[in-house]
Parts: structure tokens; sequence; C-alpha cells
């Protein structure tokens, strides 16, 4: 069940969401609005490696904008940090960003539990577009869980996602055992 935008209220009046900064005007009727941070990264190798750690270049986007290129693989980040102690959240994309041929994420649109952070965008393009600090780039979607939870995400001895940042974070694949 998705969160409603009273339920959402809720949870953090209660604790149990939280996003800073939060605005009233960007909760929607079953979503928030998020958007994306100053800071961009990218892989500094053209291949990269999923058994090593594959290092990136930050960047801020400047005030007049910066040019994504199809074929790219950008990270950025979210201004807003958020935590959600008893909801899964979603990370969607906004239509309106669709509409300009920009994917914001990959494959990691859901957080867990307990996650506690900004988040991290996965973004590509399909023709060159400018894109702003500052600017609408998802909605952040909570859907209910049912039963108890056992492990947090923010209380994993393994989660590898945990330090709080406003930068882009590059895949940790490498952390893994394969």
């Amino acid at each position: 069940m998705i969160l409603s935008d009273v339920k959402i209220l809720e949870g953090i009046e209660n604790g149990e969401i939280i996003i800073e900064p939060f605005d009233r005007e960007k909760l929607g009727t079953n979503s928030y609005d998020v958007h994306l941070g100053k800071h961009l990264a990218v892989y500094k190798e053209t291949e990269l490696d999923a058994k090593k750690h594959n290092q990136v270049d930050h960047f801020e986007i400047p005030p007049e904008g910066f040019v994504l290129l199809p074929g790219e693989l950008y990270l950025g980040v979210t201004e807003e940090y958020t935590e959600t102690h008893n909801a899964v959240p979603f990370l969607e994309g906004k239509s309106s960003i669709g509409r300009l041929g920009i994917d914001i994420h990959a494959t990691a649109g859901k957080g867990d539990v307990g996650f506690c952070n900004t988040w991290t965008l996965e973004i590509s393009c399909v023709k060159p577009v400018r894109v702003y600090a500052s600017m609408p780039i998802g909605q952040l979607i909570y859907f209910q869980v049912q039963g108890d939870i056992e492990r947090m995400y923010n209380t994993k001895s393994n989660a590898k996602y945990n330090q709080r940042t406003i930068y882009p974070v590059e895949s940790m694949m490498w952390k893994n055992k394969f």
C-alpha cells in the first residue's frame, strides 16, 4: 500500500520519516518531490570492473547548468537527506524529467527500511540536455511495511551506503564477496 500525503505527514510528525530540508509545498498526493544536488560525478575509467573500487571525479554543476551527454553515466545526488524507519521508500523520476529523456536510476530505485542518507542517482540521457542544481528530479513514494523488521539497513554491519554525504557515491560492489 502506498502512503498518502496525510500518512507521509503523520510519518514525519512521529519521526518515522525524516526529510531534510522539508517543504510542505513539495508534498504531492502520494509522493514527495526531491531535487538535484549541486554535485555530480563521473567514473575516471572508461571500463569498469565489478571486483575493483572504480574511482570517480566529482564536480559542481555551475550556475548556468551542465549539459549531460548520451553514452555517459553520471552519478548525481539529491539535495534532500532522508530517513525511513517504518516504510519502504522508492525513488522514481518525475515525468517531466522522463520527457526530457533523462533516467535517474538504472536499477536502484528502492531503499530499505532504515536507509538514512541522500540518494545517489544513476543519471543517463538519450539526447544532450542541460540540468541545473536544485531542479526537481524525482519523487519519493513510501510503501507500508507488513510485519516486524529484524534488521534495519542503518544497523547492518555490511551496509555499504551508511556514511552520510552530500556527494554521489560510486558503486561499492567490490566490497561484496563473489
